[in-house]
């Protein structure tokens, strides 16, 4: 969530970034957050005040006493009192100014980088970068949901059979295909200096207000009601909330971690042809980064998360585009989003692989994940994540655009990791 100091010393700044978002309440959000701040300390400085005075008058009391001035010792005992009466009203107020305070900063999403261009959809996007030819494929080429039925590699109907719509059973060397994509972008980023984590498939509430999935997305998460426990979205919650409430020294950073989960989203809403087949899944594998960097840093990570990122589709084989999300496209808890797209030629549309984000400090100062630098004084950490890659659309990817006659071609990158160079 946002600082309310940052948004008492440019609220003029917040509102025009909210705006970029198509924000409309923008100014209301914040003046709300800005009153019940007034508030909070109005009445933190009469408590300040009250304590301060009761501390000192109740050592005059004994004096009093002492000096045989009883009648004034009393009346001082009462004024005493009524001050300790007032000061824990006092303190019950702030109590609920400051969780009135919290709440209401949750309402409020992050506020987009100064070159995030404002923008309602993704229409407004921004294609930064384009690499690859697009692929002309053979006469009677196949979209991916036709083509795994072909080859008997992933199966909807069991699936469904078994739990529901959007949970496919991999099969054979469709099973193979996906363990391979795994392994492979575990191992690329350990080369890129990634240490590798396997955290929890569930969390906590706690955990999910600490990265912002919840309040914002209860409605997208799966939950284990009789535990009050989530299953993960991303490995982006888990293993960012290693580090909520944290104090790492500055030797300490960079922080950066990789890790494999299974991802768990229920997408209420979603339907249509462009969630047909493995564009859209409650179920799906994901290889995930994460960094946490000191402020001047961050968007120098963001650089090299992207660029890393696309190392991998293009060891792949797959034609991509970059696009930097506008505001109104953007998570609620992004400064700035880079997507990565591939081109999934028998569908003729881009198919959104990676999400590469800079959350600056609204993670952080949710979570309290802070660094002590070198002279001892203690600041907020920026947090970034990005998928490496998410599997559903690259597998949907490699099969429309590998088909021939023969069959599927295997990229040369996967070929050591899956034993095959086709699947016919």
């Amino acid at each position: 969530m946002l600082q309310i100091t940052y948004l008492r010393e440019h609220r003029d700044t917040a509102i025009t970034g909210l705006h970029k978002r198509g924000l409309q309440d923008a100014v209301q959000l914040i003046d709300r957050a800005l009153e019940i701040d007034q508030l909070r300390r109005t009445a933190q400085a009469r408590a300040d005040e009250l304590r301060a005075l009761s501390n000192a008058e109740s050592k005059k009391i004994g004096e009093l006493m002492k000096a045989g001035k009883t009648e004034e010792a009393h009346a001082l005992r009462q004024r005493v009192a009524q001050w300790k009466d007032e000061l824990k009203k006092l303190e019950d107020n702030l109590a609920q100014y400051e969780e009135e305070l919290r709440l209401h900063l949750y309402k409020i999403p992050n506020v987009p980088a100064q070159a995030v261009p404002a923008g309602k959809s993704a229409d407004d996007n921004i294609n930064v970068h384009q690499h690859g030819a697009i692929p002309v494929l053979p006469a009677g080429a196949l979209p991916h949901w036709d083509l795994i039925k072909k080859y008997d590699i992933i199966d909807f109907e069991l699936g469904n059979k078994i739990t529901g719509a959007g949970f496919p059973v991999y099969k054979g060397k469709g099973a193979k295909l996906q363990r391979a994509l795994i392994s492979f972008f575990l191992d690329e980023a350990e080369k890129a200096g990634y240490s590798e984590m396997m955290p929890p498939h569930l969390v906590n509430e706690a955990s999910g207000y600490g990265t912002g999935q919840l309040p914002d997305k209860e409605g997208q998460m799966y939950c284990v009601t009789a535990d009050q426990l989530y299953l993960i979205p991303t490995a982006e919650v888990p293993i960012t909330n290693l580090y909520r409430d944290t104090i790492l020294n500055e030797q300490d950073l960079p922080v950066k971690h990789v890790g494999y989960t299974p991802c768990f989203r229920r997408e209420a809403g979603s339907w249509g042809a462009h969630v047909r087949g493995l564009n859209r899944l409650h179920q799906f594998d994901k290889v995930e980064i994460v960094q946490i960097r000191k402020p001047e840093e961050s968007y120098r990570a963001l650089d090299e998360m992207c660029a890393y990122v696309q190392s991998l589709i293009e060891k792949l084989e797959l034609p991509y585009r970059k696009m930097l999300l506008c505001g109104g496209d953007m998570g609620f808890n992004s400064a700035m989003t880079y997507d990565m797209e591939v081109y999934a030629a028998a569908q003729q549309r881009w198919l959104e692989v990676s999400s590469v984000s800079n959350f600056e400090t609204y993670q952080a100062n949710r979570m309290k994940l802070r660094y002590r630098d070198s002279k001892g004084k203690i600041h907020l950490l920026h947090t970034l994540n990005g998928s490496a890659l998410a599997l559903p659309r690259i597998v949907a990817a490699l099969l429309e655009n590998n088909q021939d006659e023969k069959g599927i071609r295997i990229p040369k990158a996967l070929i050591p990791y899956t034993g095959f160079d086709r699947i016919s």
